[in-house]
C-alpha cells in the first residue's frame, strides 16, 4: 500500500501560531459528496505531530478516515515539567486561557471547511496528557464528540462535566506515572456516567466491553488493561479503529 499524503495547517489562533499535520483520506479528494470520518490524535506531554503520527499510526489503520495530529504549545506538566519548557495540552478549563480548547474548534473548523467530514464520526484520542485532554474535549466540547479513546490518562477535574460517551480506555497495571489506582478510578466514574452493567463481557484480548443498562440514555464503555507501563501500547491503534468503526455503525 502506498504511503498516505499528508499536509501541515497553519492556523492562527489568538496571539498563537498552532500548526497540525493532516492525512486527507483519499476518498475526500476523489468524491466532494463523501461522507469522512475524522480522528483528532493528541500526543503526550513532550511530544509532536510528527512522532504522534509515527508511534499512532491512525492514519495507516484505519485508511478511509482523516486523521489530524495537532501540534502542542509548551505547556507546564501536572506530573512532569512544572516549568513548562515541553509541548503540552492544558489540564483544565481556562488554563492558558483556554488556547487548546480553541484550537480545536478551529482545526475543526476548518478541516470541515476543507473536506467532507461526517458530523457524526468525528472522533479523539490521545496518550498521557493528550489523554487527559481527550477527556477534556470530552467535558466541553462533547456535542462534536461521537466517541473517546484516551490512553494513560485521568481527568478528574471535569467528571462533573462528562455527558455518556462511548469510551475506550486503555491503562497498564504498572504504569509508573499516571498510576493505576487514579485510572481505576477514572474508569469507574465513566462507567457510572454512561449508566453501564456492572459486569463486562469480552471484547478483545484484555479487553472487557460494559453496555449501557438504557442504550437510549447510555453508552458503552471498554477498557483495556495491558502490562506495558506507559508507552503507548502495541495493540491501542488496531483496538481504537475497532472501537470507533462500531462506534459509527449503526
Amino acid at each position: 500500500m502506498a504511503a498516505r499524503e499528508s499536509i501541515t495547517l497553519d492556523l492562527k489562533v489568538g496571539q498563537n501560531a498552532r500548526q497540525a499535520l493532516v492525512f486527507p483520506a483519499p476518498a475526500a479528494a476523489k468524491d466532494a459528496k463523501a461522507s469522512i470520518p475524522l480522528v483528532f490524535c493528541f500526543h503526550g506531554h513532550g511530544g509532536n505531530a510528527t512522532q504522534a503520527s509515527r508511534s499512532f499510526g491512525m492514519h495507516e489503520a484505519w485508511p478511509e478516515a482523516t486523521v489530524v495530529y495537532p501540534q502542542g504549545l509548551p505547556t507546564p506538566g501536572q506530573l512532569t515539567d512544572p516549568e513548562g519548557k515541553r509541548n503540552g495540552w492544558q489540564g483544565a478549563p481556562g488554563l492558558q486561557e483556554d488556547r487548546d480548547l480553541k484550537f480545536f474548534d478551529a482545526l475543526l473548523a476548518e478541516l470541515r471547511k476543507r473536506y467532507p467530514i461526517d458530523a457524526k464520526r468525528i472522533f479523539v484520542m490521545g496518550h498521557s496528557n493528550g489523554g487527559g485532554f481527550t477527556y477534556l474535549l470530552w467535558a466541553t466540547r462533547g456535542k462534536e464528540i461521537a466517541a473517546v479513546a484516551p490512553c494513560a490518562a485521568v481527568g478528574p477535574k471535569v467528571i462533573e462535566q462528562l455527558t455518556p460517551k462511548p469510551c475506550l480506555h486503555l491503562a497498564a497495571k504498572n504504569e509508573p506515572l499516571v498510576q493505576y489506582a487514579w485510572q481505576e478510578k477514572m474508569m469507574a466514574a465513566v462507567k457510572r456516567i454512561n449508566g453501564c452493567e456492572e459486569k463486562g463481557t469480552a471484547w478483545a484480548p484484555d479487553a472487557l466491553r460494559y453496555e449501557a443498562k438504557d442504550k437510549t440514555t447510555g453508552a458503552p464503555m471498554i477498557q483495556y488493561i495491558h502490562q506495558q507501563g506507559h508507552r503507548y501500547p502495541d495493540q491501542a491503534t488496531a483496538l481504537m479503529v475497532k472501537f470507533f468503526r462500531e462506534i459509527s455503525t449503526p
